[in-house]
């Protein structure tokens, strides 16, 4: 185990199922694989790291996320290559998710930063980012 690295990430969400339906997919098409799962939470894992989505108390649903809060701000994921984001965009447009920043993409993280950028249910930013090329 190296020190240092990412154990584990764990994500408070507003409607878990919703958020199961969006996650999985997505996780999966990364090489993601379900690691745990109980009534108010699940995981999926990646060698090492692994990722949990657990469902807010009903008394904590007043405040919604907003990433330019204090917090985290966005998640971000490697894809294989140009062709991965590209094949997950298409992938997320299919679906009906809606690519941020769509007038600059894939170049709306600069020139050499070739990604696709969009939100989850709660509206938490997600980022697929290619391999720079050199």
């Amino acid at each position: 185990m190296a020190a240092g690295l990412l154990h584990h990430v764990e994500i408070n969400v507003s409607d878990l199922n919703r958020s199961i339906a969006f996650w999985g997919w997505f996780l999966e098409e990364l090489g993601y694989t379900p690691f745990q799962e109980w009534e108010n939470g699940t995981s999926w894992k990646l060698a090492d790291t692994y990722l949990v989505f657990v469902q807010t108390e009903e008394r904590f649903l007043d405040v919604s996320y907003h990433r330019s809060r204090v917090g985290l701000n966005h998640l971000a994921f490697y894809a294989e290559s140009r062709e991965h984001v590209d094949n997950i965009t298409r992938k997320l447009k299919e679906k009906g998710i809606k690519i941020l920043y769509e007038d600059r993409h894939p170049f709306a993280g600069g020139k050499e930063h070739y990604a696709v950028f969009f939100e989850d249910p709660d509206r938490i930013k997600v980022e697929l980012v290619a391999p720079r090329i050199d």
